[in-house]
């Protein structure tokens, strides 16, 4: 499994909910279904506010962000329960999500669907770092180097997370564990 992602990073500030990760309209889309499942992602991170947010996560007309780290603050993921925002999320090719706290319904979500870590991050970083700056997080060191500067950052490791995102969530990781019979 990997265990070191690089890239630009992605920078939001504290609360951002599950409406600005996917907006409601957009709930249609059933993930499971591969084309459908693609367009969500077009749609990731898009209910933030222009005014705040001027460079957008996905690019118009594209399905992948260039970002496959977003950087935030506090409670990411709060609002409603909707398990379409980290595979949103995933879907535009977003690997990692370093945040100071999230909400535990979308920590949950990210671990169910495999989609991406939740990693929190011990120092507020959406305040050190600005969009586009690149990072390389190491999951097994906990750690965020950050290129320019090369300072390094700590986050929580995942413990127990870490094998059940691996596995591409709950499901794949319970076949297989053997907790579950395999698909035929």
């Amino acid at each position: 499994m990997q265990s070191v992602f690089s890239g630009p990073v992605y920078v939001v500030r504290d609360n951002i909910d599950t409406d600005q990760i996917i907006p409601a309209q957009y709930l249609n889309l059933v993930p499971t279904i591969p084309d459908e499942y693609e367009k969500l992602g077009a749609y990731a991170l898009c209910g933030l506010p222009e005014s705040l947010y001027p460079t957008r996560y996905v690019k118009e007309g594209q399905l992948d962000s260039a970002y496959p780290i977003v950087v935030a603050g506090r409670n990411f993921g709060c609002g409603s329960s909707r398990e379409h925002a980290p595979i949103a999320l995933g879907s535009a090719r977003c690997r990692v999500v370093l945040a100071e706290s999230f909400a535990r319904i979308f920590f949950r979500n990210c671990v169910a669907t495999g989609e991406l870590y939740p990693c929190e991050i011990t120092e507020r970083l959406c305040e050190t770092l600005k969009t586009g700056d690149v990072v390389t997080v190491n999951l097994d060191a906990a750690t965020v180097t950050v290129q320019q500067s090369g300072k390094v950052y700590s986050f929580k490791p995942l413990g127990d997370v870490r094998p059940v995102v691996d596995a591409g969530g709950i499901f794949n990781y319970a076949r297989k564990s053997g907790m579950i019979p395999a698909q035929g």
